[in-house]
């Protein structure tokens, strides 16, 4: 996706009044947001492992390297992390029970919980094998993009 691209999905989101817009395809994500009281978009741009925050319209041309990550604790837990944006539901429905709870086994396949964003359910799948040790956020509750959801012990 170039430059011309980005400018015209920022035309489109004024022209529609729309607030927030994510694009992902397999090593490429671009999220866009509009600024408070309608101001100019900003930028996140994604292809693995560098990441560009610019405010639009300025020039998106090359990744910058990535942050050096804080120092985070030693555990072989991996965490399943937030795609996106939105509202978390553990489990299909208020009626049913949760997808996964504390001790599940998962597969990368398991469908762990939906995050519902602009009226539309997405299943998050735990992409990893192992038992649920930790739930982090709770029913119902907003969530933000990259926020870990779970905490899984490999096996």
């Amino acid at each position: 996706m170039d430059l011309k691209d980005i400018k015209a999905i920022i035309d489109l989101m004024k022209k529609n009044s729309v607030s927030e817009f994510e694009l992902e395809k397999q090593d490429f994500k671009i999220r866009l947001k509009r600024g408070m009281n309608g101001g100019a978009p900003v930028v996140q741009y994604e292809d693995a492992p560098a990441v560009v925050y610019a405010t639009a319209p300025a020039a998106v041309t090359a990744p910058a390297s990535p942050a050096a990550p804080a120092p985070a604790e030693v555990s072989n837990e991996t965490e399943i992390k937030s795609p996106m944006i939105g509202t978390l539901y553990r489990s299909p429905s208020p009626e049913s029970g949760s997808y996964v709870e504390i001790g599940s086994e998962v597969n990368p396949d398991t469908v762990v919980c939906i995050i519902e964003a602009m009226k539309v359910m997405n299943e998050i799948k735990a992409e990893v094998k192992g038992v649920i040790t930790q739930a982090l956020v709770e029913n119902a509750k907003p969530v933000e993009f990259g926020q870990p959801l779970f905490k899984v012990r490999p096996s």
